[in-house]
């Protein structure tokens, strides 16, 4: 994982999130959102933690690439959180372009020694398995190739068996599901970089 900036983890983490609908509150109160309930985890066991939430809904990995270079220059964060490519498999997009997307935004951040969580999104079953699978590729690539933390099927858990925990469309949660998702995310970035 690169322990060069293992210094900057002592007392306080300044944690960007760089999604789309799933991590900007779509249809709830952004109070009720993932991102804030791991916010108020991290500020726990660190009181002088950050966490900057930039998520957009709608939001592809090409406007991610656009607006992240700007995001890190303004916050200087020292982990990111990202959780964008949901959008680029719904509309279509070719999987080179979503990778190389993705791979861009790893990379922008680990110029700048800072520690990458990366959200992994499965596609809606109606697009089919071997769409799916294909999709899914991307994230598994990116994480062995760029040695990131990765958080596979970020939605798993949360569709099969709660229908309460979706909205009507299928695709986004509802705030009941939002501490499950909070944990899910809190679990993995504590063991990856706070150990």
């Amino acid at each position: 994982m690169g322990f060069h900036s293992t210094a900057t983890l002592a007392s306080s983490s300044k944690i960007l999130i760089m999604g789309d609908s799933l991590s900007a509150a779509y249809n709830i109160s952004m109070e009720q959102s993932w991102p804030v309930i791991f916010q108020h985890k991290l500020k726990s066991i660190e009181p002088n933690s950050d966490v900057i939430n930039v998520s957009i809904s709608g939001e592809t990995t090409a406007g991610g690439v656009e607006r992240l270079q700007n995001l890190l220059d303004e916050h200087k964060p020292s982990h990111m959180i990202l959780e964008l490519g949901g959008n680029d498999g719904l509309r279509g997009f070719k999987f080179k372009q979503t990778k190389q997307a993705l791979k861009a935004m790893i990379s922008m951040a680990q110029a700048l020694n800072i520690k990458v969580l990366m959200i992994g999104v499965r596609l809606p079953p109606n697009l089919g398995p071997v769409y799916n699978k294909r999709f899914q590729q991307i994230y598994e690539q990116l994480a062995d190739q760029q040695d990131i933390a990765y958080l596979p099927r970020f939605l798993q858990g949360v569709a099969a068996g709660n229908p309460e925990w979706m909205q009507q469309d299928g695709i986004h949660p509802t705030a009941l599901a939002q501490p499950f998702l909070a944990d899910k995310v809190f679990s993995l970035f504590s063991s990856s970089y706070l150990q």
